[in-house]
């Protein structure tokens, strides 16, 4: 008998017994098997083919300008760097890291796609003294640079439906390293098994029944992928099988590389707050700070480690157990040949080196933000931004927004028992293009609540003051800084009946004063009796075309009795910061898509300008405030080599601090007060002038010229008629005046010796105390 006759008697003789069973088996694979793997096809295909990664809106501050000239110190420096995520490793070599030695920084820059286009990574010697930057180099050519820019850091994080933080990257980009390692310790059949690895479910079975507990997995990393996109993680029977039966269909429509791919991008690799870490690529970004491809060998086994269990092996906070499974990675890379034994010794004796802070902030500066999402609303719906992939670049700095915040802090907690009771908020721009650098909506940094820099409307009081005198010096041969004002008391019949009757905060009239000194002391009589001859209409006008539509023109608008916010204030000096450029508030530079195209850009081109000679004569004027004005603690201090042009104010019953000041390029407006509307017992420069010092102590700035601007010549002035006078006048006042706008005789002191002759010593139109340095505090 040949062979197939046997097997085919063997058959007939067992197949009474195997009838049943190859029947039922029959019938349960055309019946439950064969359309449920079909049922299983159809899901995978669909998911797999639609495929489409959740990347979240990311929202970054703006890039650090490096330059000669450009104010910085060593402590703002570094605190710019830490903000974004650089790591002081004593080298400075590799991206992301920096050293200091003397008074020179070494900084490797990651580089950045941004709504400019961006620069590309690259080592720079940046050297910092007396206040700037002294030399920007670039290490890899020895060329000197004119500027550079590091890499902005991230402030917030807009997420969809889930708050998964992702950084898609296609598989061409991966270290091929990570790839290979990965295999190695995770799948190291990967390139030949069918989605199921049934030699190393054989091999994890023996090592579990030999160590009494589960001590090996057998997952595949096909198998990992379908439990991440398809399933749970419950350990049940049926779960096991839909993972294999999904795997195995899985490699059967696509190819390895694919399956790979989408396993990068989709493991998940850690956590924050509510807040995961998803990718190889996000997960680089959250413990290091650098993209993939600048990781050393020691930093990839750290991710590929974390595989196996990002919660148990936490770096941070559990750095030992990081450290043993990093190292026995590496030695799995030499075991397999990926490096050589003794670099796993060299990468074995390296600290982990992870950042303190993950790089996943959902919403760091909640004031801000809010001044960001009002800017882009008319571009960018919440959907759109929630559906993510977007890079949205601000203009807020780092160092500035921190340092705000500590100021307004530290003011308020040195009122003593005061404090509990008061908040504030504060607003820094640039003074020349009008960009927003920070936002404090409360004295509690973070607070997600009552915004006051944007939403609290308040009595600005005395702020409004330069606006006034800006909108008379418009007309330069009827008005000049020496022009004498009138600081006689007022008294005004109301349209109910009542009577106004207005008073100088130290509720003395000082008689005819110039214009100047009535700036400096904030003298609201002298404001008054010029505001009305100026005409209300006039200076309605004006801030009407700030857009502040709402403000009623009575006598009082004249010294503050108009509600603005913090914000608010801070676009009206921005038009004298600027040189009297109507500058809109921008907080929001840019916005790029996931491939680095830039979708929209947010500029201001400034025109020509307008009054600009009158703007600069308040400009002097306002630097008078803060010499021998109400705000004379500026010019009593060091801070006085700033030349500061500012401007106390305080609304009635003393329950608004104002203080708004500008430099050579940088624009604050602070604010003190109580959320009740109650007294605080704070005057402008009691209350958020100190505010304002605390910032500009830490904060790198220009100086503002002291000398007049353009457009300008300084004059010796009789304030009795307006006219030239000899300098060696009584009473004479030296101020700059709009060039032209004065005749160029000059009178002697004729109107003195005829004062005298009649017995008075000085002219009847020319008091005494007209330089008097008074100072109320409004």
């Amino acid at each position: 008998m040949d062979f197939l006759s046997r097997i085919r008697s063997i058959a007939s003789a067992c197949w009474p017994w195997l009838r049943i069973p190859f029947w039922i088996c029959t019938g349960l694979f055309f019946g439950f098997l064969l359309p449920y793997s079909l049922i299983l096809n159809k899901r995978v295909q669909d998911r797999f083919n639609d495929l489409v990664f959740a990347v979240p809106t990311r929202v970054y501050s703006q890039p650090l300008r490096l330059a000669p000239g450009v104010p910085m110190n060593p402590a703002t420096l570094e605190v710019e760097l830490t903000f974004s995520g650089y790591v002081s490793d004593g080298h400075g070599d590799v991206p992301g890291s920096w050293a200091k030695h003397g008074s020179a920084y070494f900084i490797s820059s990651r580089g950045y796609a941004g709504p400019d286009g961006g620069e590309l990574p690259k080592r720079i010697r940046v050297s910092v003294g007396d206040g700037v930057v002294q030399s920007v180099t670039d290490l890899g050519t020895g060329k000197v640079l004119k500027e550079t820019h590091l890499d902005p850091g991230r402030i917030a994080t807009v997420y969809g439906a889930t708050q998964e933080d992702r950084s898609y990257v296609q598989l061409s980009d991966v270290p091929p390293l990570l790839i290979s390692g990965l295999q190695a310790v995770e799948d190291r059949d990967f390139k030949h098994h069918i989605g199921v690895d049934f030699t190393a479910i054989v091999r994890a079975a023996l090592a579990d029944l030999r160590a009494g507990h589960t001590v090996q997995g057998a997952s595949t990393l096909t198998q990992q992928l379908v439990r991440n996109l398809f399933l749970n993680r419950e350990q049940t029977m049926g779960r096991k099988l839909n993972e294999a039966l999904m795997s195995i269909l899985l490699e059967m429509h696509y190819s390895k590389a694919r399956i790979l791919e989408a396993y990068i991008n989709e493991v998940f690799l850690g956590q924050q707050g509510s807040q995961a870490v998803h990718g190889f690529a996000a997960a680089s970004q959250f413990y290091f700070g650098r993209r993939l491809e600048y990781l050393r060998p020691q930093e990839i086994a750290l991710l590929v480690g974390l595989v196996k269990g990002p919660s148990q092996l936490d770096p941070r906070r559990y750095p030992d157990r990081a450290l043993a499974r990093r190292n026995l990675v590496l030695d799995q890379f030499a075991t397999t040949g990926l490096i050589t034994p003794e670099q796993a010794r060299a990468a074995q004796a390296m600290p982990l080196g992870v950042i303190a802070d993950g790089q996943l902030p959902h919403n760091r500066f909640p004031a801000f933000m809010e001044l960001v999402r009002q800017q882009i609303t008319n571009d960018f719906d919440e959907d759109t931004l929630r559906q993510g992939n977007l890079s949205i670049f601000t203009t807020l700095d780092p160092a500035t927004q921190l340092y705000t915040e500590q100021a307004v802090a530290t003011a308020i907690q040195n009122l003593g028992k005061r404090a509990d009771a008061t908040q504030g908020a504060a607003v820094v721009t640039d003074s020349k293009t009008g960009s927003v650098l920070a936002v404090v909506g409360s004295k509690f940094a973070g607070d997600q609540g009552f915004n006051r820099a944007l939403d609290a409307q308040r009595p600005i009081g005395s702020t409004i003051k330069p606006f006034v005198y800006l909108v008379a010096l418009t007309n330069p041969e009827r008005w000049n800084l020496a022009t004498q004002l009138d600081d006689s008391p007022v008294s005004m019949k109301q349209p109910d009946g009542t009577w106004w009757t207005p008073h100088n905060d130290d509720n003395q009239s000082h008689g005819m004063v110039p214009m100047v000194d009535a700036l400096a002391n904030s003298w609201n009589l002298a404001t008054i009796h010029m505001g009305l001859e100026v005409g209300l209409p006039r200076i309605k006008a004006f801030l009407d075309s700030f857009g502040l539509t709402t403000v009623q023109p009575g006598p009082s608008l004249l010294i503050g009795a108009i509600d603005l916010a913090p914000i608010q204030v801070a676009q009206l000096y921005q038009y004298l910061a600027s040189d009297g450029h109507a500058l809109p508030l921008l907080a929001v530079s840019g916005v790029v898509d996931g491939n680095g195209h830039t979708i929209k850009r947010y500029e201001v081109e400034a025109g020509k300008g307008e009054y600009q000679p009158a703007v600069r004569l308040v400009t002097w004027a306002m630097q008078q405030v803060t010499t021998y004005g109400t705000a004379h603690a500026l010019g009593d201090s060091s801070l006085a080599r700033l030349h500061t042009a500012g401007k106390t104010g305080t609304s009635n019953d003393l329950r608004d601090s104002w203080f708004a000041g500008f430099t050579g390029d940088r624009l604050a407006v602070f604010w003190m007060g109580r959320d009740d509307n109650k007294p605080s017992h704070l005057f402008g420069a009691t209350g958020a002038l100190r505010g304002w010092q605390e910032l500009f102590r830490k904060l790198p700035t220009l100086p503002l010229s002291a000398a007049p601007g353009d457009g300008l010549e300084m004059a010796w002035i009789n304030p009795a008629d307006g006219r030239r006078s000899d300098p060696a006048c009584a009473g004479a006042k030296q101020v700059p005046v709009i060039a032209g706008s004065v005749s160029t005789d000059s009178e002697g002191c004729f109107w003195q010796k005829v004062g005298n002759l009649f017995g008075s010593g000085q002219s009847a139109s020319q008091p005494s105390g007209t330089t008097s340095n008074t100072s109320s505090q409004p």
